[in-house]
């Protein structure tokens, strides 16, 4: 029977915790779970109906993972996201804890995986708790809500054409007058030139368009127009003109064009799930409320900066699409109904 030789044994045990090592590092390197992870999810309503599931906001998440401890907000989209800096390996245990004044408390264990851990998306839900009978009342002192429909304003800036103008101007000089460096001079530096302004002004609210000058007289091929001063329009505009010859006579002419504000009434009618309404609105909306029959008896209830009404929690967020949209969420409060 062969004896091996200690030395050989040791050195092939170092040998073999090295190559184990190395491979460890080389998955931890190459994305597979083993290395610090990202937890993101978001968090919903219980229900069968998924049109019902809401995000919930605003609710606490404590997030334990060994020793690690992390306390977090979901956002108006029931999103959360936690990055973890320590190695998390698998098999380890992540407890989720989640809380919210208006539904149960829910705790979650998750086991991390070796190799989609760090891109799993996690969804909770949490049950909604029930309305006290003493809050709720009644069937005969519940207040029913109908026709509702949501109401606001958009502003809008409209141009309109009205009129034009047509202006004439001469720039004066007297042609072949040595120039002697007394400027202004002609291009080439030759001839004393003179140097003529005209100046308009459109009125308040209103700018000058398709602005067009031109030499109709005089030897305008001894002319140069600068157009700075009206190309780009605008309420007040100059013309300036260079001349090295006789005097010469130029043509202005322009669109005016007035600016105004408009502003429309629109409607809509929001999308009810159960006891929450839906709706989204443009960006640039202004003075929204809701009409409603609140027993038989129309109201408008106008959505301030806090977005509740007297039978209803409302929020609003922004689209992340391209539109911006600013989509609304209206829970209704105990004693009321649709």
């Amino acid at each position: 029977m062969a004896i091996i030789d200690p030395r050989r044994w040791r050195i092939f045990a170092i040998l073999s915790i090295v190559v184990l090592v190395s491979i460890l590092l080389l998955l931890i390197r190459r994305d597979s779970g083993l290395g610090a992870l990202v937890v993101q999810g978001v968090l919903l309503r219980q229900d069968q109906d998924v049109r019902r599931q809401q995000p919930i906001g605003q609710a606490t998440l404590t997030l334990q993972s060994g020793r690690t401890t992390v306390t977090v907000q979901t956002d108006s989209q029931g999103y959360f996201r936690i990055p973890l800096r320590k190695v998390v390996l698998p098999g380890a245990k992540l407890n989720f804890q989640f809380t919210h004044q208006n539904y149960a408390p829910l705790t979650k264990q998750v086991s991390v995986g070796l190799r989609s851990a760090r891109n799993q998306l996690y969804v909770f839900h949490m049950h909604e708790l029930p309305i006290p009978v003493s809050d709720a009342g009644s069937e005969a002192h519940v207040t029913k809500l109908a026709n509702l429909r949501i109401r606001y304003v958009e502003n809008a800036t409209s141009e309109s054409n009205i009129g034009s103008i047509i202006r004439t101007f001469e720039a004066a000089n007297q042609g072949n007058v040595p120039c002697r460096d007394h400027a202004p001079c002609s291009p080439d530096g030759v001839w004393k030139a003179s140097v003529s302004k005209e100046n308009l002004d459109a009125g308040v609210g209103n700018e000058f368009r398709r602005v067009r000058v031109s030499c109709i007289a005089g030897p305008c091929p001894f002319t140069r127009i600068d157009s700075s001063g009206y190309e780009k329009g605008g309420q007040k505009i100059s013309v300036s003109v260079l001349d090295w010859s006789d005097t010469t006579t130029f043509l202005i002419e322009a669109e005016v064009y007035h600016a105004s504000l408009n502003s429309s009434v629109h409607h809509l009618f929001p999308v009810f799930f159960g006891r929450t309404l839906n709706f989204t609105l443009p960006v640039d909306e202004e003075g929204v409320s809701i009409e409603a029959e609140l027993d038989g008896t129309m109201m408008v209830f106008p959505l301030g900066p806090d977005v509740d009404t007297s039978w209803a929690s409302c929020t609003v967020r922004q689209s992340s699409t391209a539109d911006r949209a600013r989509v609304y969420h209206c829970e209704l409060k105990s004693g009321y109904t649709f």
